[in-house]
């Protein structure tokens, strides 16, 4: 039901500018849902968005407008690395080619968005767990940015913006230093919303927008352009329908379908934005329970950047979601087999996660025993985790306490997801559970 004060809010929006506020709306919708994706939405390079949350949140590769066709994203070691989560080694790899072409606003859009996600990586909010939260990228905890960090970040953000604001100064028709302006905006809005900056952010993502958009009337072939317009049209489609009446009316379209089918065109036939894609529509199939079409672009992603440890965790729960209990654990045994290997990049994901992704799936199905057994493990070893996780492992262990109808053990469980991580949804939803029992969703 519309309450009153929700129409007082439509009014508003459908005000003049109310078509201007109402695209910045469903810019952070998208935000939103890329962020929780766990790949957060950066229309960079051409990615994330929606890797994400979203939401991946999403690396968009810009054109190296400098350099003619750029040469495919899996030529250059930044993005072998940014894509396999290895941050200070695609940094260095970004400030080197930075070195070389001064010029190119693309380079200063790599750097910066690879300082935002190398903090998100940092801070723990590039999990799996994400995808299934409902409302982390409101509600989870501001991202802190060394000085250091934001300095890095703003120079090369404005350097970019500068490089490329003067070749479309140059020729208003220049589609790849549109597209290079389109990413700068994206980042940007990536790093505000992290730090809850939400009105610069919002401005910042409805930019970014609207230049992709006139890329495309430049260009109707420039595919990978269409990554954040699909998404726009899966979430607007997404959306309650009295909201979606007035984005009708304020001639924003949207249809999920629609929307999906975009994505996957660009998955299919784009050349900067097919990684990022595949990311965004895996956490949308997951959003939109239909977890078996996730499987094939995660395997494909995975195929291609295989030290990225966290998309073999999110095809763990996707076989999950979708039922297939042997193919979920087996996928959790070899993450776990790659671990003790110490095959590269697995080194660096903690035996903990690998009992929480047990103790997980095995919730989710019912056999609570065994589940208890792996996340008593998982909080045994809670040093080894970041405060994100760390909140997470006590939360679960107090839910399945609860199920198991071990009130006081989940109370006490709850009370230290709370300490272990007290700006997180982990204490939000712990609070909230010492006061009313967890109960497993219908």
């Amino acid at each position: 039901m519309v309450s009153p004060r929700n129409l007082n809010r439509f009014s508003r929006l459908l005000r003049k500018p109310e078509q201007k506020s109402l695209r910045m709306y469903t810019n952070f919708a998208r935000g939103v849902l890329t962020y929780k994706s766990g790949f957060a939405l950066s229309c960079g390079r051409g990615f994330v968005a929606n890797w994400c949350a979203i939401c991946i949140v999403v690396f968009l590769g810009a054109l190296a407008a400098s350099a003619g066709v750029p040469p495919d994203p899996l030529e250059n070691p930044g993005f072998q690395h940014f894509y396999n989560l290895e941050y200070d080694e695609a940094l260095a790899a970004f400030m080197g080619q930075s070195a070389q072409d001064p010029e190119s606003p693309d380079i200063y859009n790599h750097i910066a968005q690879t300082i935002v996600f190398r903090q998100m990586l940092r801070s723990g909010v590039l999990g799996s767990d994400l995808i299934n939260s409902a409302n982390f990228f409101l509600s989870g905890p501001k991202l802190n940015f060394n000085a250091a960090d934001q300095n890095q970040f703003g120079a090369a953000v404005a350097r970019a913006v500068g490089l490329a604001e003067q070749r479309v100064k140059n020729d208003p028709k220049d589609a790849a230093a549109l597209y290079s302006l389109g990413v700068s905006h994206a980042v940007r809005a990536n790093y505000e919303f992290m730090v809850k900056k939400w009105g610069d952010a919002l401005a910042d993502a409805a930019a970014a927008r609207k230049l992709h958009m006139r890329v495309l009337d430049l260009d109707s072939k420039f595919v990978d352009a269409r990554l954040i317009p699909g998404a726009d049209e899966y979430v607007i489609g997404s959306l309650p329908r009295v909201w979606k009446m007035f984005t009708a009316v304020a001639g924003v379209p949207g249809d999920r379908e629609n929307g999906i089918q975009t994505l996957k065109a660009v998955a299919q036939n784009g050349r900067y934005n097919r990684f990022d894609a595949e990311a965004l529509l895996s956490a949308i199939y997951r959003r939109e329970k239909r977890p078996a079409e996730a499987i094939a672009p995660l395997n494909d992603l995975i195929r291609t950047f295989p030290r990225g440890y966290l998309l073999r965790v999110e095809l763990a729960e996707m076989y999950g979601d979708a039922g297939d209990r042997k193919k979920a654990m087996d996928a959790v045994e070899q993450l776990d087999q790659l671990r003790r290997a110490g095959a590269p990049g697995f080194q660096r994901f903690p035996e903990a996660k690998i009992h929480y992704t047990r103790a997980g799936l095995l919730m989710q199905w019912g056999d609570l025993d065994q589940a208890l057994g792996e996340i008593k493990n998982a909080t045994a070893n809670v040093s080894t985790l970041d405060s994100p996780a760390a909140g997470n492992a006590w939360l679960r262990l107090g839910q399945i306490c609860d199920l198991k109808g071990q009130r006081q053990q989940a109370i006490a469980a709850y009370r230290e997801a709370m300490r272990a991580a007290p700006d997180s949804q982990s204490a939000e939803q712990a609070k909230s559970h010492i006061t009313w029992r967890y109960k497993k969703p219908e």
